[in-house]
């Protein structure tokens, strides 16, 4: 089986949280920090743009990231 795309994303636009794992139909959103990974959310993937729209804190900086 062929496997094309990465299961990990970084998020732009946001600064937290910075990244977003797929593992089936769950996501988790996550950040990194030097050596320590601080998982913010489960969530299951028909809830992930709404947890996104509530809880995700923009970039003040411009631009894509």
């Amino acid at each position: 089986m062929k496997v094309s795309k990465s299961r990990i994303k970084r998020l732009r636009g946001l600064d937290r949280p910075q990244f977003r794992l797929r593992v089936d139909e769950v996501r988790v959103f996550y950040d990194v920090q030097e050596s320590t990974v601080q998982v913010l959310a489960i969530v299951p993937k028909a809830q992930a743009d709404a947890w996104l729209e509530a809880e995700g804190t923009p970039s003040k900086a411009g631009g894509t990231g």
